[in-house]
Formats: structure tokens, C-alpha cells, sequence
């Protein structure tokens, strides 16, 4: 279990959070690093995982994309092998995500792990994404820059990197100690010695990004498929002028597509995040009863969750007594009344029963598992 320590997420967030840079000394006391290189070596051997190893030898910086099968033609001069969504496949990976459940979970994007040699990095470099750069083992030297425009260089085209600029922020990590960077701060680390780190990434979604794929969804809805109407049409002086009145009632047409449950619906799907279906990807499903789970959950014995899986629910509007919960497009009901034991459930890979429900609760409770059991994103464990 990872906790912050000597950290006020209220301070954080009025005084930080997408404002400026802030090193925390000793964030994580006595920090354990969920994996070592040997693992993530491991990890960037694999076909789905995405990895890359650069390096730069004579001021020549080289970037490559993974899967590897030899790692000795890519480890040459001052490297570093980065791989991303390491929380999918580690279950202390995963709860090292969980120190930082002040930030929404939507927000969330995935734990990048990188290990270095002495000089490794990826070059001076911006972000458009928050981060929270963690230190395992070993030490880095972190220069964070102003946010001010400055030129872009790509080296390689694989890499993207911006001219040397004046660091605001000049420290060595140890440890433990977390660097939180917000979007559009200009960064650069180098290794001191052989060492890992944690990078936790947010998303934030560009408009462009949002617009698509809201689109996409639209066109397979045939609620969304009304046209134009213009009954009160009168004549008009030009013939090819489009009116005030003509481009308001369009803008209105396609706003009625963002109202209603259609947008709760593409909303959910597109924030929440979860894996191919058990049946693309070797997932076995559990047939199982409300009454087995009973029995499972009230006998101590956890309830394990996919690592690829990330669900959301919707803030319910006043008064529902339901509230929809989201995988993709995969949509469950179920009580409002179990929100403060469905955040643990979802954020835990493996949670246990606290025996501390109303009777109520605890049938709804096992009426999901069931069927989040069967639809193959949680198991008995």
C-alpha cells in the first residue's frame, strides 16, 4: 500500500494543480519499487505492451519502438527503456496509482515506467498532460522550466524535444521523493546512477478529440438522425445569403445531439476504460450466482478485478435512486446508496467484503458482481 506523506491534496490542488511545479520531499517514506529492470525487460518483450528504448551516444540521440527480442543493439551509450500502462499488467502497480486518488479517476491515463542508465533521459522535452514523476531506485537530476513557448527540435523522429532552456526548478531526486510537473512546463532528466522511475500520467482530452468521437457515435443513433425544419420560411431580399435566424436554428439542431441520456451514454463509454472483450483476449468468463457470491464475500475472500479495466459512473441527478456504471460500452445499473463501497471496489485489484453493509446494499452489491463476473472483468479470487 503506497501513501503520501507530509502532503495537503487541498494545498496541492488551490496552489498547484495545472498552475506551477512542486517537488515533494519524502513523498513516499521508505518507498518499495513495485518491479525492478529485469521485470520491465520483461514487459517490453511483450507484442501488446508499448515500450521504447532511447538513447544517445556522441550527442546522436536514437529512439526505438519494442517489442524487443536483444536488448544489446538498442543499450548503447546513455539509455533508457520506457514502458508505458504498466498498471494493466501489475497488481502494485496499480495501487501505487491509487496515492493520487484526489485527482478524478477519469483524469487518470496510465503509469509509465522508465529505467535508466547513468545519463540516460529522453532529452528536454513538454508535456500537454500533468504528471507526477515518482523516484524509485537510484537518483535523477529534474531542470523544470517556465511555461513559455520555445522551439521545437526533433532529433529523431520518433522523439520530441524543445531548444535548452532556464530551469526554474534545479533538484536531484532520491527515492521516494515525487516531482509533480503541470502541462506546458518545459522538463528534462538525467540519471545519476542506474535508476527507475514512475511516471503518473492525466489525461485531458483536446476538443478535437472529444468532437470525433462523439461523432462517431452519433452516426450509429438513429435518434440523432433529425433534419432541418423550416415551416414559417418567408421570402428573402438575396437568395444566397445565409441568415442569422438560418445558422442559429442549425446550431440548435446539433446541440439537441449533446441533451439527453444519448450524451450521458457516449460520455460514460468514452471516459471509462476497459480491455478487449474476455472472449478477443483468452479472459475466461465465471458463471456464478448472486448467492455464490454471497457466500464468497462473506466468508473474507476478495473479489479481483482486471487490470485493464478502468470504470466510471455519472454523478446521479437529484432524487434518482440509481446510477448507471460504465465499461466502454458496457452500461450497469445499479444503487446510489453503494457509492462508498463501489469507489474501493473499482479502485482495488483485489477487494475484500467489510461486512459493514445494510442487507439492502449487500444484495445490490452481489447483483453486480454477478455481473460484472459474467460479463469477464472481475473474478473470484
Amino acid at each position: 500500500m503506497y501513501q503520501l506523506q507530509g502532503f495537503d491534496p487541498h494545498t496541492f490542488l488551490a496552489n498547484y494543480w495545472q498552475k506551477q511545479p512542486l517537488l515533494i520531499r519524502g513523498g513516499f517514506v521508505d518507498f518499495i519499487d513495485p518491479l525492478d529492470e529485469h521485470d520491465l525487460a520483461g514487459l517490453a518483450q511483450e507484442p501488446d505492451v508499448d515500450s521504447r528504448i532511447v538513447s544517445n551516444q556522441g550527442q546522436k540521440w536514437q529512439a526505438s519502438q519494442g517489442p524487443f527480442e536483444d536488448f544489446e543493439p538498442y543499450c548503447q551509450g546513455k539509455w533508457s527503456l520506457l514502458v508505458q500502462s504498466v498498471d494493466r499488467y501489475l497488481d502494485e502497480a496499480s495501487d501505487l496509482l491509487n496515492a493520487f486518488n484526489f485527482i478524478p479517476r477519469w483524469r487518470l491515463d496510465d503509469l509509465m515506467v522508465s529505467y535508466s542508465v547513468p545519463g540516460g533521459g529522453v532529452g528536454p522535452h513538454v508535456d500537454q498532460y500533468d504528471v507526477f514523476i515518482i523516484q524509485g531506485k537510484g537518483s535523477r537530476r529534474w531542470q523544470v522550466g517556465a511555461a513559455k513557448p520555445l522551439t521545437e527540435l526533433q532529433p529523431h523522429p520518433l522523439l520530441r524535444q524543445v531548444e535548452p532552456f532556464t530551469p526554474i526548478l534545479d533538484e536531484v531526486l532520491q527515492s521516494g521523493d515525487i516531482l509533480y510537473i503541470p502541462p506546458g512546463f518545459p522538463h528534462a532528466g538525467e540519471a545519476l546512477s542506474d535508476c527507475l522511475n514512475y511516471s503518473v500520467g492525466f489525461r485531458a482530452p483536446n476538443q478535437q478529440e472529444l468532437l470525433s468521437s462523439f461523432a462517431d457515435y452519433v452516426l450509429d443513433q438513429q435518434e440523432t438522425s433529425q433534419r432541418h425544419q423550416d415551416p414559417g420560411l418567408s421570402l428573402r431580399e438575396f437568395q444566397h445569403e445565409i441568415t442569422r435566424q438560418d445558422k442559429e436554428a442549425l446550431r440548435a439542431l446539433m446541440l439537441k445531439a449533446f441533451d439527453g441520456e444519448g450524451f450521458d451514454q457516449w460520455l460514460g463509454s468514452f471516459l471509462s476504460e476497459a480491455g478487449p472483450a474476455p472472449s478477443d483476449n483468452n479472459h475466461e468468463f465465471q458463471m456464478v450466482t448472486t448467492e455464490q457470491i454471497s457466500a464468497h464475500l462473506q466468508a473474507g475472500l476478495p473479489v479481483v478485478r482486471r487490470l485493464d479495466v478502468v470504470p466510471l459512473w455519472q454523478q446521479p441527478d437529484p432524487g434518482q435512486t440509481d446510477l448507471a456504471l460504465y465499461l466502454n460500452e458496457c452500461r450497469l445499473p445499479t444503487r446510489v446508496s453503494l457509492r462508498p463501497w463501489l469507489d474501493k471496489l473499482l479502485g482495488s485489484p483485489a477487494w475484500q467484503y467489510a461486512g459493514d453493509m445494510q442487507e439492502a446494499d449487500f444484495q445490490a452489491l452481489c447483483l453486480l458482481l454477478e455481473r460484472l463476473i459474467r460479463h469477464g472483468y472481475w473474478s473470484l479470487g
